[in-house]
């Protein structure tokens, strides 16, 4: 008999979409709303699509919620699945874990969600499945929770619902920690995991999935978001396939300025390439990181001034895409043109200061200490948050030292034309 379910996990349900700057003209509403206009989507496929159950593999919420709707939100959501007679499997995560009024909700008679003591199995009888889970009791799980997991059940299609990061995965705690054997050994027909933002068949046989997130939340969750729908026949191997249920898309454009020779041409190739990718993306919402880099004679003018150049393409976006786009940062990484012949005077003397500074990690890394004292005190959104000053990174130490070169260059270059 076949059967059908989507598995999902990280929805993070009313999380805000991280480090954006409201400006005039963004748009904001689209953006606060994301994440639910995502989960909607994943219950109208669930409805379409006729499956028998949903999979939430942890982090369903974000820690606590600002006041109840989010809650109640929830549960009109999923008593829409109800209504179809669609059973809803729920393990809680760290996140989850991390929310006291998550363990008062009161759920629908179609939701279960595992208990936090030890793994358990709920069965259903048509189609024949049993579900192994358990949930975080915790916001930090260290220990191997897959190893007492229940043995499968004879004839029942067996899947275990797990928050892991496996053996680790970049930008993820190593939480609930196993190995892939440990998972393949068990005798599960497949795996339905969480607590990693980016899709990934980890095997094929048994599947072994992290469907992603719903909705990206910034930078680093950038691409198409969703879930995945499984069919499972008897006898085969389950199909997984992905559905993106996103409504906006997370993307970095990195804009070459090698030629360019005013900021008009800057903006005329940061326009075309926005449009592309807005073309591509079509009919989400882009939120663009944008990334100046080559080779250029501008490379002072606009490295002095990044304020200028970042609302210069702010303006460019609303005024050609409106709210098609959201310009969520703005960063030059771009070098001054190589000469073929030195510069005479405070510039090549300049130059060669920096080349010489910017050589080594050692020597960025003793300004930084030099500097750190500096740096606390600057205002909070230089310390905290992902655009903070990280003293002990030598790239981004490089990137501050040669912006201060740009703006020095720039200055000379204004006082040598006034005198």
């Amino acid at each position: 008999m076949a059967f059908k379910f989507i598995h999902t996990a990280d929805i993070h349900l009313d999380s805000p979409l991280h480090r954006l700057e409201a400006y005039e003209g963004a748009p904001v509403e689209e953006i606060r709303q994301a994440s639910r206009r995502a989960f909607e989507n994943l219950i109208d496929l669930a409805i379409d699509e006729a499956v028998d159950f949903v999979l939430i593999a942890g982090d369903l919420f974000d820690g606590d919620w600002k006041d109840y709707n989010t809650g109640l939100y929830f549960i009109k959501q999923v008593r829409r699945l109800g209504e179809a007679r669609i059973q809803v499997f729920i393990i809680s995560g760290n996140h989850d874990a991390a929310g006291k009024m998550t363990k008062t909700l009161p759920y629908p008679d179609n939701v279960h969600v595992f208990s936090t003591r030890k793994p358990e199995t709920k069965t259903l009888e048509n189609p024949k499945v049993a579900v192994h889970g358990q949930s975080y009791s915790r916001v930090a799980v260290t220990d191997n929770i897959a190893r007492e997991y229940p043995e499968p059940i004879p004839g029942y299609f067996n899947i275990g619902l797990l928050h892991t990061s496996l053996t680790g995965r970049v930008g993820h705690e190593n939480y609930a920690p196993c190995s892939l054997d440990d998972l393949v050994n068990k005798g599960y027909d497949y795996w339905a995991l969480g607590h990693v933002h980016q899709f990934e068949l980890v095997a094929k046989d048994p599947p072994v999935v992290f469907p992603g997130c719903i909705q990206g939340r910034h930078i680093r969750e950038s691409g198409a978001k969703g879930c995945v729908l499984v069919t499972a026949e008897g006898g085969t191997l389950p199909a997984v396939n992905r559905f993106d249920i996103d409504l906006i898309r997370w993307e970095r454009m990195n804009i070459d300025l090698e030629g360019v020779r005013s900021i008009d041409e800057v903006l005329e190739r940061f326009q075309a390439v926005l449009g592309a990718e807005i073309h591509r993306q079509d009919p989400k919402l882009v939120i663009a990181r944008v990334v100046f880099t080559g080779e250029t004679d501008l490379h002072a003018q606009i490295a002095a001034d990044p304020e200028l150049i970042k609302e210069s393409v702010r303006s460019t976006a609303i005024a050609n895409f409106g709210d098609r786009a959201w310009i969520e940062k703005v960063k030059v990484r771009t070098k001054p043109l190589s000469r073929s012949v030195a510069d005479p005077g405070p510039l090549r003397e300049l130059g060669l200061l920096v080349d010489d500074l910017t050589s080594k990690d050692s020597d960025l890394l003793a300004l930084g200490k030099e500097l750190s004292t500096l740096f606390q005190k600057l205002p909070p959104d230089y310390r905290q948050g992902d655009s903070r000053i990280q003293p002990d990174d030598p790239d981004q130490m490089r990137e501050l030292v040669e912006k201060a070169q740009a703006l020095l260059v720039s200055k000379l270059m204004q006082e040598a034309a006034l005198s």
